[in-house]
């Protein structure tokens, strides 16, 4: 199933097959992260893609219910995110199901959580 995210602020946009499996990036296949990366997307992601840092944090403004719901692992990993909203989830780890187009907001304040002391 065909699908389009569109990354804001930037106004990017990039087609995505939820079906297609891409083993070379970071993040979970199907990925909102894979997606941002295939397309040249610039979307920090400190740890690598494996929900052990806030760095990916993005807000979904619309398409959220395509996504399921956050693990355990990922909701510890976004109370460390800066501004955090009802619709944030961390970008390597929220695998949409193609169901509807998403608009995907990259906060401007990205905080590396592994470069930076806090």
């Amino acid at each position: 199933m065909k699908y389009r995210i569109t990354f804001q602020p930037s106004g990017d946009s990039v087609e995505v097959d939820s079906l297609a499996i891409d083993e070379e990036r970071d993040g979970r296949n199907g990925s909102i992260l894979r997606a941002a990366l295939k397309a040249d997307i610039d979307l920090d992601h400190a740890c690598g893609g494996v929900s052990a840092c806030s760095t990916c944090h993005v807000v979904v403004t619309t398409g959220l219910e395509s996504i399921p719901d956050a693990d355990d692992r990922e909701e510890d990993m976004l109370e460390r995110a800066r501004g955090l909203k009802l619709q944030s989830r961390l970008a390597c780890q929220a695998v949409p199901d193609g169901s509807v187009d998403l608009v995907v907001a990259i906060p401007t304040w990205n905080c590396n959580e592994v470069a930076e002391e806090h």
